[in-house]
């Protein structure tokens, strides 16, 4: 399930349940009694932005996460325990199973493509994942990446079809099992989802997949299930965790077996510091066993600390470790599990750090973690601006989101942001480069002071919880500020523009001479020099004015009255006579190889006359 060509990955997979919709009545997975050692399996959530993932995991659990998260949008890796005893509950038809496996872990992950590296990691750590797809709007883009992620990591997996309850004349039966529900439906409403159903199919076909509604498969080896169902009315869920528990079974079987005894490994969430426990981590166990006292190794933002358990807190049941705010104190924990972890000496660690217990091979565990953590893919280069963030999976997600908008990274960095991170984004000369982006990581008070001084005026610094928000501002402002500095070089050149003396309008013959002029192409401005046909200096133009009032520029089609310096109505000017603005060579060269694509097209008119009549005697003049 999830290999290029269709048939299910079967590498270190082993086999996968089947299972006919003829005979279902909720006890198709009977299996001998459980082997020691078999552990909780990890579920990852993936999906596009807003398509449900973390209101599906609402549901399973009872909370709302959701309403926690920044921009509604999760920005980083959580993870929910759902012990089996709530999925009999939830699953009343699983009343028949032989269900081996203690429950289901589930890692909630970031939405938004931006944070490819963050899912990646979530992959690299679940046996099986939920791909969530809003029914109505289909495979995205943020789908089409989730779905590379699981085939590169070969993991398996079901599609979770959200939103039903949002179908057309959809009648909602809550909590009810899909066919349930299903076959209450209107004609309509079912040949709207049926539709909508098979178009996730033939997309899915189309990467290489073959699927099918999941009570309509009887061989899971070669068809990948889909799940109608909806996080708000509950439908459809109990099937899902029957097909989750399935795949766990008989496809992870062999997997999820693991000595209790063994070195725990695991995975930092997050660093945070704990009223009465100090600095703490929450980790998501993945292997062996996690007791107090216990030595072990953690990645810091310069090398590897090592030090000791000193408690263990659990999250109860269906909560998310994230926001959890009651725990019990453990003596030890079993992967896989998601655990709060206190001990000295956790300020320097960062997020996304691997997490070994230390035995006799200390050698070895500390090379592995080093070695870790130098694959961090943050591409940096000789120029570009600073990024901090609050984890090693969010700093190569910001990265990965610039580096695809061609914009370099100078530096960057994990934690908090510090005096020597501003100093250092002081010392860039280029204004579009003195800029630090902050992803949910906080700004020091000493920053905070620093940037008041005048000092450090040019030093732009953007902060937000949400990462492509933060990218957003960064991206406006940036063009902002490009938009203002080719607007100021666009005030130093002379622009090119065509005039014509009206008929009686000459105000004042000469000192200087005062005409009514009709703008015939380009763009006149007052403080360039006049030349006519030939080439020959006429004057120098003082001042414009348009009814009564004085202006600085003048657009083609427009008629304004203008004062010449230096020349005389009747000798070097007569009425109808058409001028052009001379134009210094160097400022056609900018013209013509820097600032084309912003004349109007009335601008390259008059330019290509002038240059024309420039180039009669010097066909190289201005090039």
């Amino acid at each position: 399930m999830g290999a290029g060509n269709g048939q299910v990955y079967d590498g270190a997979k082993k086999s996968i349940f089947t299972f006919s919709p003829r005979t279902y009545d909720g006890g198709w997975i009977m299996a001998a009694p459980a082997p020691a050692g078999i552990r909780t399996p990890i579920v990852c959530v993936l999906g596009h932005v807003d398509h449900g993932k973390t209101s599906l995991l609402d549901r399973i659990r009872g909370s709302s996460v959701v309403d926690t998260e920044e921009g509604a949008i999760t920005q980083h890796i959580g993870a929910t325990l759902v012990p089996l005893d709530a999925i009999r509950t939830m699953s009343g038809s699983l009343g028949k199973l032989d269900i081996q496996v203690p429950g289901l872990l589930f890692i909630d992950t970031p939405g938004h493509h931006a944070f490819t590296t963050l899912r990646a990691r979530g992959g690299a750590l679940a046996e099986m994942a939920i791909l969530v797809v809003d029914v109505n709007e289909g495979f995205q883009p943020q789908t089409l990446e989730a779905l590379e992620i699981l085939r590169n990591c070969k993991t398996p997996f079901v599609v979770a079809a959200t939103k039903i309850d949002r179908i057309h004349g959809w009648r909602v039966n809550e909590n009810e099992p899909f066919q349930s529900t299903f076959a209450k439906q209107g004609e309509r409403s079912r040949s709207l989802l049926e539709n909508k159903i098979y178009e996730i199919v033939g997309k899915l076909s189309d990467l290489g997949f073959a699927s099918e509604r999941y009570d309509r498969i009887s061989d899971f080896q070669r068809n990948i299930a889909i799940v109608p169902v909806s996080s708000h009315t509950g439908e459809g869920i109990a099937d899902l965790l029957m097909v989750l528990i399935g795949l766990a079974q008989r496809f992870l079987k062999q997997d999820l077996v693991f000595q209790a005894n063994g070195p725990a490994r695991g995975t930092v969430l997050e660093v945070k510091e704990e009223r009465g426990l100090g600095m703490t981590l929450d980790v998501i166990l993945y292997d062996g066993t996690l007791a107090v006292g216990d030595e072990i190794m953690l990645a810091t933002a310069d090398g590897v600390v090592t030090t000791k358990v000193r408690s263990l807190l659990s999250p109860r049941p269906l909560r998310e470790i994230r926001v959890e705010d009651r725990f019990d104190r453990v003596k030890s924990v079993v992967a896989a599990a998601g655990i709060k972890v206190a001990a000295p000496n956790l300020e320097a660690v960062v997020a996304g750090s691997p997490l070994s217990a230390v035995g006799s091979n200390r050698e070895e565990v500390e090379t592995s973690i080093r070695r870790e953590m130098e694959d961090v893919r943050v591409i940096l280069s000789d120029k570009g601006i600073t990024i901090k963030a609050d984890t090693i999976g969010a700093l190569e997600a910001l990265s990965k989101e610039l580096e695809g908008k061609s914009i370099g990274i100078l530096r960057a960095g994990v934690g908090p942001v510090s005096r020597h991170d501003l100093v250092e984004v002081q010392t860039i000369t280029d204004p579009l480069s003195s800029v630090l982006l902050c992803f949910n990581t906080p700004i020091l008070p000493d920053v905070q002071e620093l940037l008041k001084d005048p000092s450090f005026s040019h030093v732009r610094v953007f902060s937000a919880k949400v990462i492509y928000q933060l990218i957003d501002e960064y991206l406006e402002w940036r063009e902002a500020e490009i938009r203002k500095k080719e607007a100021q070089r666009f005030e130093q050149v002379v622009l090119p523009a065509r005039i014509m003396l009206l008929p009686d309008c000459v105000f004042r013959q000469s000192n200087p001479a005062v005409v009514g002029v009709r703008v015939l192409l380009g763009k006149l401005r007052s403080g360039v020099e006049l030349v006519d046909r030939s080439g020959r200096r006429i004057g120098h133009v003082k001042t414009m004015q348009s009814r009564q009032e004085t202006i600085r520029e003048a657009d083609a089609g427009m008629e304004v009255a203008i004062s010449i310096e230096g020349a005389t109505v009747g000798r070097q000017v007569n009425v109808n006579d058409e001028l052009l603005v001379e134009i210094p060579e160097r400022h056609v060269k900018i013209l013509e190889h820097e600032m084309l694509p912003h004349l109007t097209p009335s601008m390259k008119e008059c330019l290509e006359d002038y240059t024309a009549l420039k180039r009669k005697g010097d066909p190289f003049w201005g090039k």
